[in-house]
């Protein structure tokens, strides 16, 4: 089926007849081999002329190839692109409805509810896309990774990507970035995407998979190594023999975690997983050109043969000796082999009571995943045994879901007792209408997602969710119980003897048949768009048009107010939660009123709470920030290490701007939303020395000064104001180039590309 223009072999030839004539420029001004993310990032440089390539220091200016969109990040970013005044984008651009969807009673019933619910944003994306010439998946379509990976994605691509899970399609030997709202729009309107020149690190792999362990192990090991962190400002390049036992969809659940890392992308070089792939979902034509421009599509051989010259680092993992994992609770870096679980459970006092097992989201809903549970569950039947606990099932896309109805490995989910929800991601994005349990209850999870943060699936801070692969959360699902290894664990067959689970061991990772594609989920724009109207109603308390952010005045920052000061992890789930204020997406008023309500106030320990400096009564972050605003005060918050780890959500970022924050000093900031930052016109700082955090007092009024010789490199101080009449200086600094200071007086991105 084809759905843009991009979807087509000419587009796939012409991206590679553009990074040759780019690699051709950097190779004579190199001199040297080049790995296969320079290839994708010096294909895609809009002057390889002239870019600085100083990784970890330049800011490189890129062409990418297209824009995708999510539903609940598409909103503001269309809003902010309608301010801009242009007639179309200036790249193929697709939206996809996939996060508004509420995970309740099953799929039809789910989809109906929403279809309902959220009609005024379903007919305001539909309207935009018809107007600007986006093409549009439905909702019950698929997750926008898996559409993405489906539709669009090809080996040596760029896109960007309004959510941070966007780094999915390297699955596909792409350089597919997550970004806030701002980025997209940039490149929407035909601007470069500008972004630090990541370094690199190269992830050897040896060996090869077997037994129970799975892709998704990958990068939970890797996870362990690095921590939520170590990617920060780098890409994650995999190479070496052990890449050859990974298929194409598999590559992509680990390229799909990358973004727990912090990484700006992770890739995998082409390879005939990826080909099969191409060929089954009906992409003959891009598999041929990949394999014609193959060249274009890996390291350069001297880099494979020593590659400890060419990435800032290697990590080496044998996968024929690696064991299922499980990361958590509530970060994505706790890791566990499964054979340890008792150990860490023990260790950690977590409850072992296992209450409900999801599998699926834009993470691990391929084909081969649901092959090799179907085949678990296969046992399971064949045994007559049940499984001990709920399992939900989320389908990728209608594609995948149709494709396994037709090959009876859907039937065999029913059969154990899976509850079949929408093509969405449902649970995994705070979408779960959870009934078995009420809040405060302690219990844990196991699911086959991304992420695992405190109230992320079911809103209640006291369920433990630990992440592992689909065949480690069926595995769990079997015995109720996280202190134990389930492979193990003897499971008792309905005539009273008892047995364990045999891995399936190889699955088809693509259909046979190939897939059955969705014809009914995507909407074409029209040719004529001179007349669509986009539908935005003014009451609307969902959707509301933007009006641009003040300028900057030209003078230091005075007489700020310290809103709150967070304590340890502080991530886009904690400044902007999903979950139920979803649905206020469009609306930068309303959905303000959950500003960093999941805070831990450094001062206090409290949740969401600070202190009103002019009143000293102690309310509600967001009141806070609004009393100050009223009463013509300013703000900052001052953060902890990794500030801003997660999600892309740029409502992280606008919501404190139109709040009234114009500074954020943190002991160091998550690349994503320092850069959100920066595009809305927030000044982010860090500490030089990160002990000065503790600096910080609960009763300060903050100067910033420096601001008016403001340049790349600068100093910037701040002046603490202390209740007692005292002050002290502090040294800070910034990340930000000159484009990103013209941003900063210009009052946001938007503005100054407006002018």
């Amino acid at each position: 089926m084809s759905t843009t223009v991009d979807s087509t072999p000419k587009f796939v030839e012409g991206v590679y007849k553009k990074m040759e004539e780019n690699l051709t420029i950097i190779r004579k001004r190199l001199g040297r081999p080049l790995t296969f993310t320079e290839k994708l990032l010096y294909g895609h440089l809009d002057d390889p002329a002239a870019a600085e390539l100083e990784p970890g220091s330049s800011y490189i200016k890129t062409r990418p190839d297209r824009v995708a969109l999510q539903d609940a990040t598409a909103q503001m970013a269309i809003l902010q692109y309608m301010l801009a005044d242009k007639d179309e984008a200036a790249v193929p651009v697709t939206v996809h409805c996939d996060h508004l969807i509420q995970a309740h009673k099953g799929a039809k019933n789910d989809l109906d509810t929403a279809t309902i619910q959220n009609k005024e944003v379903y007919d305001f994306l539909a309207s935009a896309s018809q107007r600007y010439g986006f093409g549009c998946w439905k909702p019950g379509a698929g997750i926008i990774h898996q559409v993405v990976l489906e539709q669009y994605a090809f080996p040596g691509q760029m896109m960007l990507g309004t959510d941070s899970h966007t780094p999915n399609a390297g699955g596909l030997g792409g350089f597919a970035c997550g970004v806030g709202g701002a980025d997209a729009v940039d490149v929407m309107v035909g601007l470069p995407w500008e972004v630090l020149h990541p370094k690199i690190i190269g992830v050897k792999l040896t060996g090869a998979l077997r037994g129970w362990t799975a892709p998704k192990d990958v990068i939970l090991r890797l996870l362990a190594i690095l921590s939520c962190s170590g990617g920060t400002n780098r890409v994650i390049e995999y190479f070496g023999e052990g890449t050859a036992s990974i298929s194409c969809t598999g590559k992509a659940t680990i390229c799909n975690m990358g973004a727990e890392l912090g990484a700006t992308t992770s890739t995998f070089p082409y390879d005939v997983r990826m080909a099969a792939y191409l060929e089954a979902i009906g992409r003959g034509e891009t598999a041929k050109l990949a394999a014609q421009y193959s060249h274009l599509l890996a390291a350069d051989p001297e880099v494979t043969a020593q590659p400890e010259k060419y990435y800032e680092h290697i990590i080496e993992i044998n996968l024929s000796e690696l064991e299922p994992h499980l990361v958590g609770p509530h970060s994505p870096d706790l890791a566990s082999p499964v054979s340890k679980m008792a150990e860490h459970m023990a260790k950690g006092g977590w409850p072992t009571n296992m209450t409900t097992a999801l599998i699926g989201s834009c993470t691990n809903s391929s084909y081969e995943d649901m092959g090799r549970i179907a085949a678990m569950a296969d046992q399971l039947l064949k045994k007559g045994a049940t499984l001990k606990v709920p399992l939900f099932i989320s389908p990728g896309s209608e594609q995948v879901r149709a494709t396994i109805e037709r090959d009876g490995i859907l039937k065999k989910l029913e059969d154990i007792g899976a509850v079949i929800l929408t093509n969405a991601c449902g649970p995994c994005i705070g979408q779960w209408r959870r009934e078995d349990v009420k809040t405060g209850f302690q219990n844990s999870i196991v699911t086959s997602y991304n992420r695992n943060f405190p109230k992320r699936a079911d809103g209640n801070p006291e369920t433990c969710a630990f992440i592992g692969s689909p065949e480690t959360a069926m595995a769990y699902a079997c015995v109720a119980r996280m202190d134990c290894n389930p492979y193990e664990e003897k499971l008792q067959a309905a005539d009273g003897s008892t047995f364990t689970l045999t891995s399936p061991g190889q699955v088809a990772e693509v259909p046979a048949k190939g897939f059955i594609h969705d014809d009914k989920g995507f909407l074409a724009p029209p040719v004529d768009r001179s007349t669509v109207a986009v539908l935005v109603d003014s009451a609307s308390e969902r959707l509301a048009l933007l009006t641009p952010f003040a300028p900057w005045n030209g003078q230091d920052f005075t007489g700020l107010q310290l809103l709150i000061k967070a304590k340890g992890k502080c991530t886009t789930d904690h400044i902007s939660p999903a979950g139920p204020w979803l649905r206020f997406r469009g609306h930068l008023n309303n959905i303000s009123d959950n500003m960093l309500t999941g805070a831990v106030n450094a001062f206090t320990e409290e949740v969401g709470i600070t202190k009103n400096q002019l009143t000293g009564e102690s309310k509600a972050v967001n009141e806070v920030a609004r009393a100050y605003t009223a009463a013509g005060k300013n703000w900052l918050v001052v953060g902890d290490i990794n500030y801003g780890e997660g999600s892309s959500r740029e409502h992280a970022a606008m919501s404190p701007r139109h709040m009234g924050a114009r500074v954020v000093i943190t002991r160091s900031f998550a690349r994503i939303h320092e850069t959100n930052l920066k595009k809305q016109g927030v000044l982010p700082l860090t500490f030089v020395n990160k002990a000065d955090y503790d600096r910080i007092l609960e009763d300060d009024v903050l100067d910033i000064t420096g601001l008016t010789t403001l340049a790349p490199g600068s100093s910037i101080s701040a002046v603490l104001h202390h209740r007692d009449g005292s002050s002290e200086k502090i040294a800070l600094q910034h990340s930000l180039n000159q484009e990103q200071i013209d941003w900063f007086k210009a009052g946001s991105a938007l503005n100054f590309m407006r002018r």
